[in-house]
């Protein structure tokens, strides 16, 4: 089987849009790929953490994967700090990696913008290398990303190339894969901008839906969310941002078209539609939470990243062995 590697950070809360931009498609993609998941907690490190609030996140974010439908038995999902090799592999692509190849990560720059550059961690700033590594490791032919991530794939790709220039060889150079529906969910109360796990809760938790709102939470941010006066159910991303954002989360959470949403609510007033929307992510939510209670009283989680990570080890320390011995860096493991 082709095989794809991802992970995602146990900061903030899991929303609707990590589970319609990743975690469904996660769920698709273990049945045709050898999969391997991780829990990027040393990413999570590069902005400071509260050591409580990280346990929490790493343990609600394992439990979640699971609840959502990642099956251990398709799927290796475990615990970035768990295999060695990714912080190994990280410092490597720092010694390959441009100065100016970094100066230009879009991520970097915004924040380096928005806050002042003498606050921020240089690993931060190297950053996309530890991504090149998490993903390198593995050898993946496909990493599935968002828009937004997908400059760091293509720096990823130049490193491999650039290594196997000089050495021959050694990495599967891989390729970004975008999903067609539902990459980009927005925020419910700013159409204009990502739903982020990561928003301030005080300025922009009425446009974000978590997996664990309560249903009445999450009926509530539905309802008032930000569409515009034409009152026709209509998919325009550039004219109508807000109800075209509710028409993609519905048709993804039904398995079915944009098209088909647009003709079935082609006479319905805004309400009506907002209603059926609701409906389709409380349902998802109830399931999802139910899941979610199970597995953290039974200590399935712990058990998986376990598992996981003997898996993921295991495959890891054969390609840094490999590595050391490309750049004569004489391994004794």
């Amino acid at each position: 089987m082709p095989r794809m590697v991802s992970g995602i950070k146990p900061t903030g809360r899991l929303t609707l849009g990590n589970y319609i931009g990743a975690i469904r498609n996660f769920k698709i993609y273990q049945d045709d790929y050898e999969f391997f998941l991780f829990i990027a907690n040393l990413h999570a490190i590069t902005v400071p953490q509260d050591p409580e609030e990280l346990r929490r996140n790493i343990r609600d974010l394992a439990a979640l994967y699971l609840a959502c439908g990642i099956d251990p038995q398709k799927t290796t999902l475990f615990l970035q700090t768990d295999v060695l090799a990714h912080a190994n592999l990280g410092f490597i692509m720092n010694c390959f990696t441009y100065l100016g190849e970094l100066n230009r990560m879009t991520q970097f720059k915004d924040k380096s913008q928005k806050n002042g550059e003498e606050g921020l961690s240089v690993g931060l700033y190297t950053y996309p290398d530890l991504m090149a590594a998490d993903i390198l490791l593995y050898d993946p032919h496909f990493v599935p990303v968002g828009e937004d991530q997908k400059q760091h794939v293509e720096l990823t790709r130049d490193l491999a190339m650039r290594f196997n220039n000089r050495f021959g060889p050694v990495f599967t150079v891989p390729e970004p894969y975008i999903p067609p529906l539902g990459a980009r969910i927005m925020s419910l109360s700013d159409p204009e901008k990502k739903m982020s796990k990561s928003d301030d809760p005080a300025a922009g938790e009425k446009g974000v839906i978590y997996l664990l709102d309560t249903p009445a939470q999450a009926r509530k941010k539905i309802m008032g969310a930000v569409t515009d006066s034409e009152a026709i159910v209509r998919y325009d991303r550039e004219t109508k941002k807000g109800i075209s954002n509710l028409i993609e989360i519905l048709a993804v959470l039904e398995n079915t078209t944009i098209e088909s949403v647009e003709a079935r609510f082609h006479d319905a007033n805004y309400g009506t539609f907002k209603r059926a929307v609701a409906d389709a992510v409380v349902t998802l939510l109830t399931d999802i939470q139910s899941r979610y209670q199970e597995i953290l009283a039974s200590g399935e989680a712990e058990r998986v990243l376990e598992a996981g990570a003997k898996k993921a080890q295991q495959v890891a320390q054969v390609k840094l062995h490999l590595i050391f011995e490309t750049l004569g860096l004489t391994p004794h493991f």
